[in-house]
């Protein structure tokens, strides 16, 4: 079942001048319940070579990305007044409400670290079972406008694979990293809108539980300085899919990337996308987000 319903502009907060945390003031409706999108898929390169990505420009006579597509038609449910459902052991991902932050800008990467990053830090270590130890490695902002550094992602794919994720431990923890690496660690994307509540693009996220090993390709993902590899996905329909429907500022969701105990979920890796939702109102405003990336030790 689909449905909208009415959001009522709140109160401003006197001491910034700005909709209270959680909030976007604006009488535009918010699509709610189960939605059907078109989501695209991985597509091995046609000449059969080791697909790529490159993360900035590419070198000249190079495609930023040489494989290709496969656009399905998904059924994406909405966790919204379930979302206890889920968590991060049996479904690779997990949702939080009521979080505030002191952070509100997110316009300087450096009070980010300094403000923002401890929160996330806290957030982690309070809400996911057996963490220890929280390295958070890096964050991106994805903005809609058209001259945006980063714009929201638009194919289905995971940020790490088994090879990345141990390459991230001795990237960030070098002196310690034979010994971490004998330890459970997990790669976890801490993501929230900037401009709540979100019309338009949602995050879409696959249950971990129903995607299969065959279904992830790994992709070498090139920065100027070094190599890295993310994970395409392939269309099965087996494929569970989710979202939350008009996710406030004050909501988290956590998305597990990677984890070496397979024992508490039959996998730890999570497949998310930005989609478009065919019933977001004519004139509402496109989402603004961030992710904080995080090695959780233990």
């Amino acid at each position: 079942m689909t449905s909208t319903e009415p959001l009522h502009t709140d109160s401003i907060d006197s001491s910034t001048g700005k909709p209270a945390d959680g909030v976007q003031a604006t009488s535009y409706r918010i699509p709610r319940g189960q939605v059907n999108s078109k989501l695209s898929f991985y597509k091995a390169p046609e000449d059969g070579s080791a697909p790529f990505n490159y993360v900035e420009t590419p070198p000249e006579g190079q495609p930023q990305r040489n494989f290709g597509e496969a656009i399905a038609d998904v059924e994406i449910s909405d966790i919204r007044g379930r979302e206890s459902e889920f968590t991060l052991d049996n479904s690779a991902f997990e949702a939080l409400s009521n979080i505030q932050s002191n952070e509100l800008d997110f316009t300087d990467d450096n009070r980010i670290k300094r403000v923002y990053y401890p929160e996330v830090e806290r957030l982690l270590l309070k809400y996911v079972a057996g963490a220890q130890r929280i390295v958070l490695f890096d964050h991106t902002i994805r903005r809609s406008a058209p001259d945006a550094n980063r714009a929201p992602v638009t194919h289905v794919h995971i940020d790490q694979t088994a090879d990345s994720a141990s390459a991230r431990v001795r990237l960030h923890v070098p002196d310690e990293a034979d010994t971490l690496l004998q330890g459970r660690y997990r790669i976890i994307n801490v993501w929230r809108p900037l401009n709540g509540p979100v019309y338009n693009p949602p995050l879409a996220f696959a249950d971990g539980s129903s995607v299969r090993d065959e279904d992830i390709v790994g992709v070498e993902h090139r920065y100027p300085d070094r190599t890295g590899e993310t994970a395409g996905v392939k269309y099965n329909p087996g494929q569970k899919w989710h979202y939350w429907s008009g996710m406030k500022n004050d909501e988290r969701i956590l998305l597990k990337c990677y984890d070496t105990d397979e024992t508490v979920g039959p996998h730890g890796r999570v497949p998310h996308t930005a989609f478009e939702d065919p019933r977001t109102p004519e004139g509402a405003p496109n989402r603004d987000s961030i992710e904080v990336r995080a090695l959780v030790f233990g």
